[in-house]
């Protein structure tokens, strides 16, 4: 893949790493196939990459490259044939007085506190569940494409953010973490069908959701939305799960 910029070719490069714990399911080994080098890849090449598959996380741009499995699915919803069922509209009116603010990338503390607090109720024991502030930084708020960070707030309290990258052709949900500590929410649904709306509002045609995996509690939920695309075979198809 190349890039032209400045009358000058950046060259991506492709590598595979060695294999580490699979993330998602137990008991399986993964690898990823990484872009190289970061600093060639800004919003242009990032937006083609998402079109093979890949996403990032801070500046590590990669996809799923395992040796004998395919059970990550690249998936995305095309905004402008997206009806929400009968639970999305009723998440959408539980949650329709939240107030929103769009934001440029960085360190606020409120944010990072909520992100602690998230991550130590959800994902305990995962790896980031005790990111300090450097970790998260490394994670949330480095970026070489255009990232915006959603605040989402009820009465002035924060609920909820949001980080989001613009792509030529759509939205990239990134990332998103929201108070744990709430009864009967349904913020992360709610997070969805918000950036589809702002995906419209952009006259953009999709919202990527990463990655769907059908064994992965915490990743099947995706198929919730309709209708829904998944690449396969380097193409983008209906996906009817």
């Amino acid at each position: 893949m190349s890039h032209r910029d400045n009358d000058a070719i950046a060259i991506i490069h492709f590598y595979a790493t060695a294999p580490y714990a699979c993330s998602y399911l137990d008991d399986r080994q993964a690898r990823s196939q990484v872009a190289v080098p970061a600093e060639a890849i800004d919003s242009t090449v990032y937006s083609q990459l998402v079109g093979l598959g890949f996403r990032r996380s801070g500046h590590f741009t990669y996809r799923p490259y395992c040796d004998a499995c395919r059970a990550c699915v690249p998936v995305r919803i095309p905004v402008a044939r997206f009806v929400p069922d009968r639970s999305q509209r009723r998440a959408l009116r539980r949650h329709g007085e939240l107030s929103t603010r769009i934001l440029p990338l960085g360190f606020v503390d409120e944010h990072f506190q909520l992100y602690r607090r998230y991550q130590q109720a959800r994902h305990d024991g995962g790896g980031m569940s005790e990111d300090d502030p450097g970790q998260y930084a490394e994670f949330i708020l480095k970026s070489r494409v255009e990232s915006w960070l959603v605040e989402f707030r009820e009465q002035g309290v924060l609920r909820m953010v949001s980080l989001i990258d613009r792509l030529d052709d759509g939205l990239s949900a990134v990332y998103t973490f929201f108070d744990p500590d709430q009864p009967r929410t349904a913020y992360g649904v709610y997070n969805v069908l918000w950036q589809v709306d702002l995906a419209r509002r952009l006259q953009l045609s999709y919202l990527y959701l990463g990655y769907w995996i059908a064994e992965s509690p915490k990743m099947a939920y995706k198929t919730r939305y309709r209708p829904l695309e998944r690449l396969d075979d380097g193409r983008w198809r209906a996906f009817e799960p």
